[in-house]
């Protein structure tokens, strides 16, 4: 009997069951088919280097080049992250300095302008400091120890100004 032209779209199927159902030809997202090449997401703490992705689906790493080089793109991107930060300071310090220099009816349209620029640094560093909280949130040790290597490299060479300790562990 043919059902084609019934309409089905009321029922609840949420009770079936599913287990004799054959899901074989599904597919892996595009990816070839099979098991053996998706991404893996953890959310246990792991050392393992096969499938990791990090952040992105596109960020897979597959091999141990890959690990390599993507380590030492996540030691970059964390050292960048502090870079941002003195650059927002080198621009807070001189910007202050220039407003102080100006007459006082100049200093608070001065100040205005100022402000928006460090209210986008303000945002562009939060944003920064999550997307690498997403990386280290990855859970794989390997990942997690390039994120401090890139901190302690990136205050090495920007945070001479700068003390160690931080009021929020986010950024």
């Amino acid at each position: 009997m043919d059902h084609s032209h019934m309409d089905h779209s009321h029922m609840d199927h949420s009770m079936m069951d599913h287990s004799a159902m054959d899901h074989g030809n599904m597919g892996g997202n595009g990816m070839g088919g099979g098991m053996g090449d998706r991404c893996s997401m953890n959310m246990l703490f792991t050392w393992e280097t096969k499938n990791l992705c990090i952040v992105f689906r596109q960020w897979h790493v597959r091999s141990t080049s890959g690990l390599i080089i993507s380590l030492l793109l996540v030691v970059a991107l964390a050292a960048g992250y502090e870079a941002l930060r003195a650059a927002s300071r080198r621009y807070e310090n001189s910007v202050n300095k220039r407003i102080e220099s100006l007459p006082r009816r100049e200093q608070v349209e001065a100040s205005k302008s100022a402000h928006l620029l460090k209210a986008a640094l303000y945002a562009a560093q939060n944003f920064y400091a999550f997307m690498l909280m997403l990386v280290f949130m990855t859970y794989n040790g390997w990942v997690m120890v390039a994120v401090a290597v890139g901190a302690f490299v990136g205050y090495a060479l920007f945070g001479s100004t700068t003390s160690s300790t931080k009021d929020n562990a986010c950024h």
